[in-house]
């Protein structure tokens, strides 16, 4: 199928999306997304204003949706919509034909945290966990995650990878404590390396390796170096502006083809445990970490 300019959808096509939306809400039991289902609840599936909470949408927009009366929605509410509706790949794919757009490409550019995954985050409930890409690029996050480091799936261009805010962004390594920070950079050089080597001749790998040697000294020294290591388990101290000094055991879920990760971060002591519990009680206040700025080049 081609892509249509945008605002060209025709009237069936806008129908075959609402339907398509419509019953997608109404397959979704509210526990699969973390929604209590109350006993006077009579809502089949999904209420229009939950969909709209979790896609970050008005409900007057999922309303107009459902009804066939939206202009073509955008790439990016599309991956919205599918995150929100816990859509498979191919349920996510044939909503982008849907709305007459080409799926996300499957070359880990524009990917989407898997709806297992996803799925996995909402009934981790208040343990923090995050998808992330295999270059570290974190696709989705569950609440708990939120409220332990803030949202960041909103960043764009190299931003969006992890280690390259690390080494190009000093504010972001004030979260690990000084004396770790070298021990941090070497994990997250080798890491990548590992990434390369299992995507050689991928140029988004390769652009990522050359941009970052152009602006970090530190990254091109420790990239010279050649260490390779996958992180798996790891145990990390992580200094949160509100609570204090947490001791954290990460956990690294890997799916078969090694693209997605499923991180899962537990208390490592009775001490994280108890300030892990006064930061649920205290909500979710933005955590300052300087990186309101998202935008990317």
């Amino acid at each position: 199928m081609g892509v249509r300019p945008r605002g060209t959808m025709e009237g069936a096509e806008r129908e075959q999306l609402a339907d398509f939306l419509r019953r997608r809400r109404q397959a979704i039991r509210p526990a699969e997304v973390g929604i209590a289902d109350g006993p006077r609840r009579r809502t089949r599936g999904l209420r229009r204003e939950e969909v709209a909470m979790l896609a970050g949408m008005s409900v007057d927009y999922v309303v107009r949706l459902e009804q066939g009366r939206s202009s073509q929605p955008s790439a990016q509410l599309l991956v919205a919509l599918a995150r929100a509706l816990r859509l498979s790949d191919d349920e996510r794919d044939h909503l982008f034909h849907l709305a007459g757009h080409r799926p996300p490409a499957a070359d880990g550019t524009a990917r989407m945290a898997r709806a297992g995954l996803v799925r996995m985050l909402d009934l981790l409930g208040d343990t923090p966990a995050a998808v992330m890409s295999d270059l570290g690029e974190i696709l989705a996050q569950n609440r708990a995650s939120l409220l332990l480091m803030s949202d960041h799936t909103g960043f764009r261009g190299d931003r969006r990878y992890m280690i390259y805010r690390w080494f190009t962004e000093p504010e972001v390594r004030t979260v690990c404590p000084p004396e770790d920070r070298d021990l941090s950079s070497r994990r997250l050089v080798a890491d990548l390396r590992a990434a390369v080597g299992r995507r050689a001749g991928d140029p988004t790998v390769a652009g990522l390796v050359e941009r970052l040697e152009a602006v970090s000294a530190e990254f091109g020294a420790l990239w010279a170096e050649h260490e390779v290591a996958v992180r798996r388990a790891d145990r990390k101290t992580l200094l949160h502006p509100r609570v204090g000094r947490l001791l954290l055991d990460c956990e690294t879920l890997v799916t078969p083809d090694q693209g997605q990760q499923l991180l899962v971060l537990t208390p490592a002591d009775a001490e994280t445990r108890e300030r892990m519990e006064l930061l649920r009680v205290l909500g979710s206040e933005e955590f300052p970490t300087g990186t309101a700025d998202r935008d990317g080049r």
